[in-house]
């Protein structure tokens, strides 16, 4: 995905976080452009001043389609031209040492054409909506010289042919053939009318002649001359004109002129090869400037679709944002008519906990974290109101079920060689998010890895994240406690009577609708709530299954301040 030989995420993390799904919504419409994105440069430390400059480029395409947008059929019509754009790389870089052949000729002559249209249309555009000419790598090249090579006649027509313009022998001898056959064709005519009058015989205008066995022309067709039997079957005779010396001595002459136009079109077409060679490097930035304009047009259309925004880039290693929202999310919830409800947050190095019920949204949240960073650095706007990020070296994420049935690994032994790798890749700059971690084992070992982990973290200069169930108590261990929302602040009366007259298949979605998914942060574990249950009550869970629940909780708590204050 980018010229550089690092590594920023891995396969798995561009998929989880939503990345690829990004870049897949890109409506890229030529070859070029889609080159253009698969070579898209990703920004780490050290290079935010030339990140900065992607970020004025991609300004500036937004401002151009906006205005544009006010001459819509010239702007759809440019688009069109994109379109239009086939992939002619291969036959570019054959022309230095090959002949081309006419089809690929054809293509090129095509390619020129749409490249000549979009430089014309662009510049329209500019000066009709007064615009300053657009960022060098993106402003289309003229070029009415390259289909003048395969053009020279100027029809500008969507077709090729090697025209008599290109060679004075090549025009001689196609004048010669023509006349030729022009002769060879009055010939056969004055012999049809021969027959015809002397014999009664009329061929057609292919000079052939089928006869019914019935006929009694038939006896006179097999003893003329000028006439030879081709075929025969039950019912007919089929006959052909015989060609005098003469006729058969003029297409002689016609063949060999035939063979000598081919080898003049060969070389024309050789002559042409070696034009366009000449022209590669040009034919190449050209295309070059043109699938940048396709690529920062394609993510400028998406930047206004999704209301966008250009992160602020900052030194330090940081990410900060405002009412962010995943984009597949949001576009799954809006086919079912729902809302999106946006994320807040703040995170620098050092080690943040998310904690809530399953139903809360936490993987999500560790996936909109990923994403907007990975975002910033593949040079993209954020979906969000505002954000400041500082690069990172990595961004990995571990999430899901890692279960790998091949290689007989448990769900929770591919976790632990995942985080390995994980943590051995990070180096200082790095963004870890963990969802989950231990939960294939049991609660107590769970918690102790957990803890363990977050212990390994705090040493390093990670952004780091993880979702847990476990009770970690994040005074002891000095790390940021984000919550969930979930249902706090939700009237549970009101919510009780929704769900005790829905349909049992409505009852999730009801509960969907008053989550609060947005985040918070925790300065005290006693604020945290109970979503798990508080649902499993909503959901009808016996009343006394939740009372112990509630007491075992208490319970706990209580020891574990008894154990604080003895400690």
């Amino acid at each position: 995905m980018h010229s550089s030989n690092k590594r920023l995420a891995n396969v798995k993390t561009r998929e989880e976080s939503g990345l690829n799904y990004v870049l897949g919504q890109l409506n890229i419409k030529s070859p070029y452009g889609n080159i253009a994105l698969k070579n898209n440069r990703i920004f780490f430390p050290g290079m935010e001043a030339e990140l900065r400059e992607i970020f004025q480029i991609q300004e500036k395409i937004i401002d151009f389609i906006r205005l544009a947008e006010k001459e819509k059929a010239a702007l759809d019509g440019l688009y069109e031209e994109f379109y239009e754009l086939k992939d002619c790389t291969q036959s570019i870089s054959r022309a230095g040492g090959n002949i081309l052949t006419e089809t690929e000729l054809f293509d090129l002559k095509g390619l020129f054409i749409a490249m000549s249209h979009i430089y014309s249309k662009v510049s329209m555009l500019i000066n009709q909506l007064d615009l300053h000419k657009l960022p060098e790598p993106c402003m289309p090249l003229e070029c009415e010289h390259l289909v003048d090579i395969l053009d020279p006649n100027g029809e500008r027509m969507p077709s090729f042919y090697i025209y008599d313009t290109y060679s004075e022998k090549l025009k001689q001898l196609r004048a010669d053939k023509k006349s030729l056959d022009k002769e060879v064709r009055s010939n056969l005519k004055e012999i049809r009318r021969e027959l015809e009058k002397n014999e009664g015989i009329s061929l057609t205008p292919k000079f052939d002649i089928v006869i019914p066995k019935s006929s009694a022309l038939l006896d006179k067709a097999r003893s003329c001359e000028l006439l030879v039997q081709n075929h025969e079957d039950y019912v007919s005779v089929g006959f052909a004109m015989k060609e005098p010396e003469h006729i058969s001595q003029m297409r002689g002459r016609a063949e060999e002129i035939a063979t000598l136009i081919e080898e003049e079109e060969l070389s024309v077409r050789e002559q042409l090869s070696q034009s366009i060679a000449g022209e590669e490097k040009f034919i190449l930035d050209a295309l070059g400037r043109l699938g940048q304009l396709d690529f920062y047009l394609a993510k400028g259309e998406y930047f206004i679709k999704h209301n966008c925004k250009k992160p602020e880039i900052v030194s330090e290693h940081m990410i900060s944002f405002k009412d962010a929202r995943h984009p597949r999310v949001e576009a799954l919830l809006a086919a079912k008519g729902k809302e999106y409800c946006p994320i807040s947050i703040e995170l620098e190095d050092g080690v943040a906990c998310i904690t809530g019920a399953n139903m809360g949204g936490k993987t999500i949240s560790l996936k909109l974290i990923s994403l907007m960073m990975l975002m910033t650095q593949y040079g993209l706007y954020l979906p969000c109101e505002w954000a400041k990020v500082g690069l990172s070296s990595s961004v990995s994420m571990l999430v899901g079920d890692s279960q790998s049935i091949e290689r007989g690994l448990s769900s929770f032994g591919s976790e632990m060689e995942e985080l390995k790798l994980i943590l051995q890749l990070s180096q200082d700059r790095a963004m870890i998010l963990i969802d989950e971690i231990a939960s294939g084992t049991n609660p107590i070992e769970g918690l102790a890895l957990t803890k363990g982990l977050i212990s390994y973290l705090m040493k390093r200069q990670y952004i780091s994240v993880i979702t847990t169930h476990f009770e970690v108590d994040f005074a002891e261990h000095n790390i940021t406690s984000l919550q969930v929302r979930g249902l706090s602040g939700v009237d549970f009366n009101k919510l009780d009577k929704e769900i005790r007259y829905a349909k049992p298949s409505e009852r999730i979605d009801i509960i969907g609708k008053y989550m609060d998914y947005s985040l918070c942060k925790v300065e005290d574990d006693k604020q945290v709530p109970k979503d798990a249950l508080n649902i499993a009550k909503i959901l009808g869970i016996d009343e006394e299954i939740i009372q112990c629940a509630r007491t075992y909780i208490n319970v706990n708590k209580e020891r574990a301040d008894e154990k604080q204050i003895k400690s």
